[in-house]
């Protein structure tokens, strides 16, 4: 069990694509972590190793694994890069003490690298920039650098500067120790000779390091414009101080996929990126008097640690991961401050890709797992009952798409059961009932998202789900004024049935549902059957009339009616009421009302003509315009029928560079032509 000092908890960001699981493959095998070097592409890769993942060539869920490197621990997380999974992203980005950006040396800085550029500055994470791909045709490390520091506001500064590109990368020069490192087999490199026309770069790039480490401290700025340089230790120590106050993001370039440069990116993992005691104190708060608190990455301060992540294993029950903030756990219990509970737990794991291996004891930075615990979930804070602290967690990503579900044979029951077990798993997924439509739905962050999670169920659990777009609920309401009767006469031998009620009906203003008002003067209908008609009236408006959606903002009056003494009852009555309500409706220009979607989408400003433009297409209405840094906020209200795939539409049209939020606003009147095709699909069902 190693000091804190030698523990290093990183997480690896990029786009998707921009080779993070080959680089956490390359770094594993170089350090003797994973006894072959697999590749993603094959479905070998150590970190990519769901059925979903290895099909998709892409990364789904965080991953995690540990090496050693110089006597050094190294925990990585491995996170997707994908938007559909962006969510496992955040969370892990709050956990880290530090990150790895992936860039790839050809097609550079992506839209979506920005998103995770924003993790690093959100959670003040020092950084280290590797440009992967250097391998590769048209890899450009110069252009590439430029595009990083034009469009992310980080401060890349190069430290090893590639020798040679495309089919000729064979090294790098380490521009903090002068000297060339030559690539030999198994990820390892070997110190040689700069190239000749590389060093008047090679001088110019160390000039200019020597400035930047010496602006970011004052002894050394003056230490700098006295005598003209800095020592090496100098260097190296302010360096790895301006790196750990994110001044400065070290960059250096590899090739993953060959296993080129991979030392030297461990080397600068353990030599410039800091251990949990170098990080500042994680602020938390009381849970009983909401005081702040604060905990040191420290081995001796109170245990506490964050819940991050939660895997479902129909073997093994539930798996509860958390990074160790403060302390050391050791033992068979811990207190939920989240839960205010006490929980025992049994072996306590370290991740290892797939695998798990048992530990006696936890300290900062690690990441371990237990399996089986009953109340802990997903954002919770662990500690000791006498040293309390609640930890903030990111909220997770809103919902934008959503299906009706169903089971593919039948088996409902087992399907909604799997589908509750990944809830724990997939804070951004989500099963609802939808109370008018009685459809049950599954909401989700994109279309890839619920189609993973549909191939999970199946693997895991052996139920197949089907997806069908949400039924719209509409409701009827009428625009006119009208005076009914409705009367049930029924004469079959014996007692008969009869009612007969009189009754105004007209709209009330949106949103105040049903009124209904007893003006019968003396006894034309007995006071014991009035509350029938308005029974009658409500049923029959649950039903709706002309399309069967609930009827709403009606306000009735019952002025007039008869009765038998003999045949009269409460049923009659019901149903005198019922026919009344259906009569005048049909009298009264019945209409259709849709629900409204108050929408926010963000977007690149290169976008918005062709985001507003598609937004008025969909009978949307613009209503105002905000801007954010680079973002532009449009805010409009749009029928719900128009935007209930936005998600897909949003992302072809922006590449990927727009979000958008929905909630509901409001019911309006749903123009003529298309009511009346939705009543037509109406009546063509009721007749099938």
């Amino acid at each position: 069990m190693q000091d804190v000092q030698q523990i290093r908890n990183t997480v690896i960001l990029g786009h998707g694509n921009s080779g993070k699981s080959t680089l956490a493959e390359a770094l594993l095998f170089t350090a003797g972590s994973v006894k072959r070097l697999g590749k993603v592409d094959e479905g070998t890769a150590s970190m990519d190793f769901e059925p979903e993942e290895i099909k998709r060539r892409i990364s789904i869920s965080t991953a995690f694994n540990h090496l050693t490197w110089k006597k050094n621990d190294v925990y990585l997380i491995d996170t997707p890069g994908d938007d559909n999974f962006f969510n496992e992203t955040r969370l892990a980005a709050q956990v880290a003490d530090s990150a790895v950006l992936t860039v790839g040396a050809v097609l550079g800085v992506r839209p979506q690298t920005e998103k995770f550029v924003d993790l690093i500055k959100e959670h003040n994470l020092p950084c280290l920039i590797c440009i992967t791909k250097m391998d590769r045709e048209r890899a450009n490390f110069a252009k590439t650098v430029d595009g990083i520091r034009e469009t992310t506001g980080l401060n890349p500064v190069v430290l090893y500067l590639p020798i040679g590109a495309e089919d000729h990368f064979k090294g790098v020069v380490d521009i903090v120790a002068n000297k060339a490192l030559l690539f030999t087999e198994g990820g390892k490199a070997t110190n040689g000779e700069i190239p000749a026309d590389m060093v008047d770069e090679v001088e110019a790039l160390r000039e200019s390091l020597l400035e930047y480490v010496a602006e970011t401290d004052d002894e050394l700025l003056e230490r700098f414009l006295e005598e003209g340089l800095l020592s090496d230790e100098e260097l190296q120590t302010g360096l790895a101080a301006a790196i750990r106050t994110s001044q400065i993001a070290p960059v250096c370039a590899l090739d993953a996929l060959g296993n080129a440069g991979s030392s030297i990116v461990l080397d600068a993992v353990i030599n410039l990126l800091p251990s949990p005691d170098q990080r500042p104190a994680r602020v938390g708060s009381h849970p009983k008097t909401g005081d702040q608190v604060e905990r040191r990455g420290t081995a001796d301060s109170p245990f506490s640690a964050l819940v991050f992540k939660t895997m479902a294993d129909p073997f093994a029950g539930r798996l509860t991961i958390f990074r160790i903030v403060s302390g050391t756990l050791k033992g068979d219990t811990f207190y939920n401050a989240t839960k205010g509970t006490s929980e025992r737990f049994g072996q306590l794991f370290i991740m290892a890709g797939k695998e798990q291996r048992p530990v006696e004891q936890a300290l900062p930075g690690m990441v371990v797992a237990v399996a089986k615990l009953k109340e802990t979930t997903t954002g919770d804070t662990l500690c000791e009952e006498a040293n309390p602290i609640v930890y903030p967690v990111v909220e997770p990503l809103p919902t934008v798409i959503a299906y009706s579900v169903s089971a593919k044979k039948g088996d409902e029951e087992k399907l909604f059961s799997s589908i509750t077990r990944l809830l724990d798993e997939d804070l951004t997924l989500r099963l609802t009932r939808e109370q008018q439509t009685h459809e049950t739905l599954i909401s989700g962050v994109g279309q890839v998202h619920l189609e993973v999670i549909g191939e999970k169920i199946k693997r895991k659990f052996g139920v197949e789900m089907e997806l069908h777009p949400p039924r719209v609920p509409y409701r009827e309401t009428l625009k006119g004024k009208v005076t009914v009767q409705g009367r049930h006469k029924k004469q079959s031998g014996g007692r008969g049935q009869f009612g007969d009620c009189t009754i105004e009906m007209e709209p009330l203003p949106r949103g105040e549902h049903f009124e209904f008002v007893d003006k019968i003067v003396g006894g034309v209908i007995p006071q014991q059957y009035r509350p029938a008609v308005e029974k009658g009236i409500l049923e029959a408006m649950d039903r709706g009339v002309i399309a069967g959606f609930p009827f709403v903002d009606l306000k009735v009056n019952l002025v007039d009616g008869s009765y038998h003494t003999v045949d009269s009852s409460e049923m009659a009555f019901k149903v005198a009421g019922s026919l009344a309500f259906k009569k005048g409706v049909v009298q009264a220009n019945p209409v259709l009302l849709e629900p409204i979607m108050e929408v926010e989408v963000r977007v690149h400003k290169d976008f918005v003509g062709d985001v507003m433009g598609d937004l008025n297409s969909r009978r949307g209405r613009v209503l105002g315009m905000d801007s954010t840094g680079k973002l532009e906020i449009i805010n409009a209200h749009v029928p719900q029928a128009e935007i209930l795939l936005y998600a897909l539409d949003l992302t072809s049209m922006t590449g990927g560079r727009g979000t958008f939020t929905v909630k509901f606003s409001h019911y309006e009147e749903v123009p003529a032509q298309i009511a009346e095709k939705i009543i037509a699909e109406y009546k063509q069902q009721a007749e099938e």
